[in-house]
């Protein structure tokens, strides 16, 4: 059994397929939005506020995790969801130009009948991106 980045454990003869780390403080791709969101990050570690989400995708599962830190060490929240493919209506990915269109930026994104979920995917292409939302669809399908 192996333990991922998110902390979730993958149970006997689940394959991993991709964990993606959310980007929760630059909101795009472009260098000044990422600069800023560095920036953001910094302040917040030296207060000792942290926050890190996860899709994990496998191939019996698709789980979400947030965890929230506050006083560098105090784990003050963390949130596991499974979703459910009775729970999902669409999933996908988008490119928005950024900077111009000198900085792509790709975003997976899944819309349940609660809420909508966008995460940008850093430093991908459209490949790359295709193959997260097949893999979504085929772990979500089963």
């Amino acid at each position: 059994m192996a333990a991922l980045q998110s902390g979730i454990i993958l149970n006997e003869g689940e394959t991993l397929i991709v964990e993606l780390e959310a980007e929760l403080w630059a909101t795009s791709s472009n260098p000044i939005a990422q600069l800023i969101g560095t920036i953001r990050r910094i302040i917040s570690a030296i207060l000792g506020f942290k926050k890190k989400g996860f899709v994990v995708i496998t191939d019996k599962r698709v789980i979400e995790v947030y965890n929230q830190i506050q006083c560098y060490v105090i784990n003050t929240g963390k949130h596991v969801k499974y979703l459910l493919p009775s729970s999902i209506m669409e999933a996908g990915y988008s490119k928005k130009a950024t900077c111009g269109f000198f900085c792509p930026a790709y975003y997976f994104y899944y819309q349940g009948h609660t809420q909508t979920t966008s995460i940008l995917l850093k430093g991908a292409d459209e490949a790359r991106a295709q193959q997260i939302v097949d893999a979504f669809y085929k772990a979500i399908a089963k």
